[in-house]
């Protein structure tokens, strides 16, 4: 071991090779997953994410109970597979295409809990308020009605839900973002009670066009307005805050809040590179997501998490400071802090304050035999997991204390394969 190397604090070395706490996901839209590869054809010379969303909207369309409930299952699958062992679940189509109701109106939500259950991972809800088409307080276009929601028919929800909350399932509340929440249902939905103990997410500044649009119409930009109105702390999880002043980056590491980045969806959207060091220097919380399932690997984004930074700065190593050289344990250690954004204590936050306190209920077991990570001892394995190569190494994994996934395969990988499969077929001929 070189001088100058640490040993990690958090991977344990065990007979068959490496185990490390399963890492949180910390957003999750699990129909996306099937619309994955749909839109890398270029239509519009200008495309963007708003381009990119009307294709979703196509996808959001067609969804069903049973659609999504077979989309999910291959979804949380592809997690645990990879080393997520609990996901934040950001849901917002809640109706029938017409904007009317299933029976009964947890349907949907009904689908991905199932679909957790099945396949073990755990599951934090984040059932989605969505209300208007922008700052301006324009109505819900057509394609819009399955996500709307009145505030008291959402929080009846809420509460429909949280009386089911068990072990391996958490619900909190998700604001789809400021142009979509109007300022006194925001309001309400904080007095209302229901977040007073439970996790509390939004997208916000995500894109340029949103924090102009901010500003254009309530005179300050999303993050600065959220915070200057809101009781924004620990409950809270801001998904993306991609575009942030200096200021931003220094009251919301303040705050206590949780900041869900997602680095190849916000690549895939070109959404632009959130500024990683700058809010690491001021002790900010951080965790990752999935998000669009472009991608469905801890590793990856944390890869690209640091590799954006490096291109953004032609540096190399950004996320490591003194105290912590290894680039892949700070990042691991940051993902891990993050999970309190899932609303559960898993052991988590423990882990990555510096001693393997990952509970027995979910861990990672890394394959030992790995070539890439032969030579690797536990200064280094984190950094050969992340940075060395594509193959993956995830051997077992376990989930509520159940071993889930043997030999980098979910025991029922193969049937939610065919179910899947067919479910994408009926999809793709609508």
């Amino acid at each position: 071991m070189p001088a100058s190397a640490v040993e990690s604090p958090l991977v344990h070395a065990v007979a068959a090779g490496w185990q490390l706490p399963g890492i949180p996901n910390l957003h999750s839209h699990a129909f996306q997953r099937a619309m994955a590869g749909h839109a890398e054809q270029r239509g519009d010379p200008a495309d963007s994410f708003w381009t990119w969303r009307e294709t979703m909207y196509a996808f959001a369309q067609r969804m069903t109970p049973e659609a999504l409930h077979a989309i999910a299952s291959q979804l949380y699958v592809e997690m645990l597979e990879a080393g997520y062992t609990w996901v934040c679940e950001f849901h917002y189509v809640h109706h029938r295409p017409d904007g009317t109701a299933y029976a009964p109106p947890t349907a949907m939500c009904d689908a991905l809990v199932e679909a957790a259950r099945e396949t073990g991972i755990g599951l934090t809800l984040l059932p989605v308020l969505y209300m208007r088409g922008g700052f301006d307080d324009r109505p819900l276009s057509p394609r819009q009605q399955r996500f709307a929601f009145e505030v008291d028919a959402f929080l009846d929800l809420v509460a429909d839900l949280r009386r089911r909350e068990h072990a391996r399932l958490r619900v909190g509340v998700a604001l789809h973002s400021l142009r979509a929440v109007p300022p006194d249902a925001l309001r309400a939905v904080l007095a209302s009670g229901l977040c007073d103990d439970a996790p509390i997410h939004i997208h916000i500044a995500e894109q340029v066009g949103e924090v102009q649009d901010c500003l254009a119409r309530r005179g300050a930009r999303p993050v600065e307005w959220l915070l200057a109105n809101a009781p924004v702390d620990a409950r809270w999880c801001l998904v993306h805050a991609t575009h942030l002043t200096p200021e931003e980056v220094r009251a919301v590491a303040a705050s206590g809040a949780t900041v869900a980045l997602c680095p190849t969806t916000e690549a895939n959207l070109g959404d632009g590179l959130f500024p990683l060091r700058a809010y690491l220097d001021h002790d900010g919380a951080w965790g990752i997501g999935s998000d669009s399932h472009v991608s469905v690997s801890p590793v990856e984004e944390l890869r690209w998490l640091e590799y954006g930074q490096r291109l953004l700065t032609r540096h190399r190593n950004i996320a490591a400071d003194e105290d912590t050289p290894s680039v892949g344990d700070t990042l691991l250690a940051g993902a891990l802090y993050g999970g309190r954004a899932c609303g559960v204590p898993v052991g988590l936050v423990e882990a990555a304050a510096g001693g393997f306190a990952g509970t027995p209920a979910d861990l990672v077991a890394l394959d030992g035999q790995a070539p890439t990570l032969a030579g690797h001892g536990p200064d280094s394995v984190v950094d050969a997991w992340l940075f060395a190569g594509n193959r993956p190494v995830v051997d077992r994994v376990w989930a509520g204390g159940r071993l889930v996934v043997t030999g980098g395969r979910h025991r029922d990988a193969e049937a939610v394969a065919g179910r899947y499969r067919r479910c994408l077929a009926g999809l793709l001929q609508g």
